[in-house]
């Protein structure tokens, strides 16, 4: 699971996902600002091979594909809830902090 997880642009993938529910292709690369068509595709199926994504196809024109997160997912969720909730604790604590480390 983490070798998984541990990709580029993995997490930020999930995040997106998770936070903002089921969205089309094109909507979730916006989202993940600077991931390339091609490493989104490539990421996206390594997710729905193991079972974090589904893929819903419709056979419109042009075809509609949708993505969101599995119910495999939602413990998945409950962690990067508390990822990102320690990332604003952090910053709002400064990068002073972080120094001191």
């Amino acid at each position: 699971m983490l070798e998984v997880l541990t990709r580029p642009w993995t997490l930020h993938i999930l995040w997106a996902l998770s936070h903002d529910g089921p969205m089309r292709f094109g909507v979730l690369r916006r989202q993940v600002e600077g991931i390339s068509s091609r490493v989104l595709t490539e990421r996206l199926r390594l997710l729905e091979e193991k079972k974090f994504v589904f893929r819903h196809y419709e056979p419109t024109i042009p075809p509609a594909v949708t993505y969101g997160i599995t119910e495999r997912m939602k413990d998945i969720e409950k962690v990067l809830a508390q990822l990102e909730g320690l990332s604003r604790k952090w910053e709002g604590e400064g990068t002073a902090a972080g120094r001191h480390a």
